[in-house]
């Protein structure tokens, strides 16, 4: 680490540690990227406009290192940035914002799986931004590709009340150990580790390897790990591996599950290489002694500066989280500041939008005094000017000094004081961050859709902006009932939008209605992301431009049903207390109103989606941000190498 010559800060395990303050401040840098790798890809490039390198050769090594074809266009690149966890510093924050502004669109998009993408940089470009994303520490190797993909890590570890302990630093030293490890670097397909905090938050279950934490009786650490879940045109929840999976085997478990897929993934057909797939065609009672064999097989004989290696990295970065540890102070419980009234007008806006912004964008830690507020992003878009304010936020009012990307396309920002919200809002309101709705329905997913990608058939990045503003309006993050639940909206089958497990889910697609193409979306209801899980139930086919109708026309049967029942009744408690619940009881054949089940609300929908003919409204036959004709072009998909 570079000496820091300051005369108010000295360094302390690798922390820089801030003098005669309480506030201790993280400025420890992973270095997960490697120069050499930039000049290499640059080498590459040239060889490749030199005839010297195939198109096959060239595309596996670019996705390899995280660089993925832009629609339609191959002179241009989507660069994914591995965001370990999720977890990114001010610093690497202000690096993406000045690589966006060179070689990019001056954005950037956060994405389901916690990484950062910078989309339609120039091909010859790309090695600059890999050069300018190892300055601080970040890299885009094997973001894409047939490997191990960003592992995630819940956005609440460390901080969540319901969490037997902070896995962050697990869910670091597995990415660290499988980065660039030759046995995972010519998978049958990708393959992806999720990190959960608690039952609630992480999505264990869909990924093919999910890990939950546990402390058992006896006070030893370990997980209850999920194995081969998934999401795509077949999704599976994935299957529990054992009680319980003490921390020592973690390591050992995981190696295992990869080496099986390794060996026996399907490496012919592309549409079933997932290891979701091998686990359903095996049979779950099989596999499952396959890997707790194999993992024998492993422990046995894994060399000791292997798992030294592992162990020193989990020891290392648990050492930098107890370092940050802050100490609790008396606050008991979620309260709004006091705010002083000076009764102008203007100020009692502010009051109003704060109170609105902190009942849907701030959660309380288990670290009694501090909160986790959220930055509610429109489809994961973050400007680069609003990501050098953000850099600012975080250093002045986050007592860990970093940030972490959400699943939901938001970015979390920990450890503020109480006493520092209302500023902080404030703050927000000058730069466009400080919309409300992070943590209800009215911030709905959507993956990039047509914008950049191959395969997408339909904006689905478009429509989501579309419904959170329309949700917005209406204030529906206002209301109880309905802030459990979740949009997801993908722009073809393959998930990227996490439609199954939604509240209500929709990926794109075309059809012929009358003599005209149109984009529509088959709309899923009742899926979760649960330690259990539950897939969405496919419903109906909407026109995009029947969408915000049909969203709408569920709320509003809702709240109906709700009304009757309690008006038949009397009884304010309800067999259903939520729409989420509402939707759960319809979409498994068991409602309690007069929307039983699917077939129910089926044909209450149906009138809703007609659209008028092309001659009367042009317009309903096009996709969202087009004005020319729907036409449903794809191309080659790049989700594998």
């Amino acid at each position: 680490m570079k000496k820091i010559i300051k005369k108010n800060y000295s360094i302390h395990k690798n922390v820089l540690v801030k003098r005669n303050s309480s506030q201790i401040t993280k400025s420890h840098n992973p270095k997960w990227g490697m120069e050499i790798e930039t000049k290499n890809f640059a080498n590459k490039v040239k060889l490749y406009r030199q005839g010297k390198i195939s198109d096959d050769d060239f595309r596996r090594y670019r996705l390899q290192h995280g660089a993925y074809g832009s629609r339609l266009n191959t002179e241009y690149s989507m660069i994914r940035i591995k965001i370990p966890g999720g977890e990114i510093n001010p610093e690497q924050l202000e690096k993406i914002a000045n690589l966006s502004e060179a070689f990019s669109i001056g954005s950037a998009h956060v994405s389901t799986r916690q990484n950062i993408q910078l989309h339609w940089v120039q091909l010859e470009d790309v090695s600059e931004v890999m050069r300018g994303l190892v300055e601080v520490g970040l890299t885009s190797r094997e973001s894409c590709g047939n490997t191990v993909r960003n592992v995630m890590c819940s956005h609440f570890a460390g901080v969540c009340t319901d969490e037997s302990y902070d896995v962050s630093p697990y869910a670091k030293a597995i990415a660290r150990f499988f980065l660039r490890n030759p046995m995972c670097q010519n998978l049958p397909r990708k393959f992806k580790i999720n990190f959960a905090c608690c039952s609630k938050h992480g999505l264990a279950s869909i990924a093919d390897i999910g890990l939950i934490p546990v402390i058992k009786e006896d006070g030893n650490r370990g997980f209850r790990i999920y194995l081969g879940g998934g999401l795509g045109a077949a999704s599976f929840i994935g299957h529990l591996l054992e009680d319980f999976t003490p921390e020592d085997k973690l390591l050992a478990t995981c190696m295992a599950t990869i080496r099986l897929f390794d060996r026996f993934g399907n490496r012919e057909n592309l549409a079933r290489n997932r290891m979701r797939y091998l686990v359903h065609e095996t049979g779950w009672e099989k596999f499952q002694k396959m890997v707790i064999k194999e993992r024998t097989v492993v422990a046995v004989t894994t060399s000791e500066l292997t798992r030294i290696q592992y162990e020193y990295r989990k020891e290392n970065e648990s050492s930098l989280l107890s370092s940050i540890k802050i100490s609790p102070i008396s606050e008991k419980k979620l309260k709004l500041p006091v705010l002083n009234d000076d009764g102008n007008n203007t100020t009692e806006s502010k009051h109003q939008g704060f109170k609105r912004w902190f009942n849907t964008n701030v959660v309380s830690q288990k670290q009694l005094g501090y909160y986790t507020i959220f930055i509610t992003l429109g489809a994961g878009d973050i400007t680069s000017n609003q990501l050098r304010f953000l850099a600012n936020i975080i250093r002045d009012f986050s007592q860990e000094h970093t940030a972490r990307n959400t699943p939901q396309q938001n970015i979390a920002i920990r450890y503020v004081e109480g006493k520092d919200l209302f500023n902080l809002y404030q703050k927000l309101t000058t730069i466009g961050l400080a919309n409300p709705g992070a943590l209800s329905i009215a911030s709905p997913v959507g993956c990039s859709g047509t914008t950049s990608c191959n395969l997408a058939i339909t904006n689905s990045h478009r429509l989501a902006k579309e419904i959170q503003k329309k949700l917005l309006e209406l204030r529906y993050d206002t209301d109880e009932d309905l802030k459990s639940s979740t949009i997801k909206i993908s722009g073809c089958p393959n998930s990227c939008g996490q439609h199954e497990i939604a509240t209500i889910g929709f990926f794109g697609g075309a059809s012929r209605i009358g003599t005209s193409m149109a984009p529509v979306y088959t709309m899923l209801l009742g899926g979760n992301s649960d330690e259990k899980g539950e897939l969405g139930k496919t419903l109906i086919r909407v026109p995009a431009k029947k969408v915000i109708d049909v969203v709408l026309k569920i709320i509003e049967l809702y709240k109906q049903e709700k009304h009757e029942i309690q008006n038949i009744e009397q009884d304010p408690k309800l067999p259903f207390n939520n729409l989420e619940n509402w939707i759960s009881d319809i979409s498994k054949g068991i409602g309690n109103g007069k929307i039983k089940n699917l077939d129910d609300i089926k044909n209450l929908l149906i009138p809703v989606i007609q659209l008028a003919t092309i001659e009367e409204s042009p317009d309903s036959y096009q996709d969202y941000g087009n004005d020319t004709k729907f036409t449903a072009k794809t191309a080659r998909g790049e989700c594998a190498a």
